[in-house]
């Protein structure tokens, strides 16, 4: 297999077990002159598995700005170059961008060595729809992760996110708040030892109790879920109505269990008609 020098290699490398790595992506990482990695101490794991004496060169989002003058003197010195990351397929919720747009600028070939992923690992065993939208790592605060659920929530496409463990109840709260009437599968530790899959409808999947430990690709199913036309002013004034004498949550409720829209929409017009108080 010939290299070209000129070119930077976006090389896919495995998302836990080290078999899961192609030939093809062997033979690159041995002809490459320089490798580029997110974080060496991780890379040198798999390299040394395969018996791969390369060059590496951190390249993380800490630091991908400054590197990258001194990466296309690399490129117009002849080197060939490759970059990974710590798993699985580059650019992918990892940095790497700045890169590829650097080289595309300075007619630099890009060329992808395909491989594992934990967003198609995953949804290859959800059973859910392939027609999918990928949003990667959610937002840590509440207020950002209510605007980001808010908007992904109205597609009907599979949605697949990034979480990090620890803050699998946080989020957890978040998707039972949107996405109600879905089903979730949670994947943990994909090709580990301690691989699993959670599978639940989100509005029966509680609290952990105890931390899940490892990464997790969450992916919500598709919406399947088809809601009839309604009249607006007449639910209106079934909500006006129940409001005198019941909560916000119970008027949800009430309207639920005659009405068949989007429970959210719902949500959203009881807390309108509370808010303007003309009940």
């Amino acid at each position: 297999m010939k290299l070209f020098s000129n070119h930077l290699y976006i090389v896919s490398t495995p998302i836990g077990n080290l078999d899961d790595i192609t030939l093809r992506a062997l033979e690159v990482l041995k002809k490459s002159d320089i490798i580029l990695c997110e974080d060496t101490r991780r890379s040198i794991k798999l390299l040394s598995h395969y018996k791969i004496k390369r060059k590496l060169i951190s390249y993380h989002k800490f630091n991908e700005k400054k590197q990258l003058v001194s990466i296309i003197k690399y490129f117009n010195e002849g080197k060939i170059l490759s970059l990974i990351s710590d798993a699985g397929t580059p650019l992918l919720s990892d940095p790497g961008r700045l890169l590829v747009n650097q080289c595309i600028e300075n007619s630099i070939g890009v060329i992808p060595i395909p491989g594992p992923s934990s967003i198609t690992s995953a949804l290859s065993v959800s059973g859910f729809s392939d027609k999918f939208l990928f949003y990667g790592f959610l937002p840590k605060t509440e207020n950002e992760l209510e605007k980001v659920l808010s908007t992904v929530s109205k597609s009907e496409f599979t949605q697949i996110f990034f979480i990090p463990s620890k803050k699998l109840n946080f989020y957890i709260k978040g998707f039972k708040k949107f996405f109600s009437g879905r089903k979730i599968l949670i994947a943990k530790e994909i090709t580990k030892i301690h691989e699993a899959f959670i599978r639940e409808q989100i509005d029966e999947l509680k609290i952990f109790k105890n931390t899940i430990k490892g990464e997790l690709t969450v992916i919500i199913s598709e919406n399947n879920t088809k809601f009839k036309k309604f009249d607006e002013e007449k639910i209106v004034n079934k909500i006006k109505k129940y409001l005198k004498n019941y909560s916000l949550k119970d008027t949800v409720s009430l309207i639920l269990e005659t009405e068949n829209i989007n429970k959210n929409k719902i949500y959203e017009l009881c807390l309108k008609v509370k808010n303007e108080k003309n009940y």
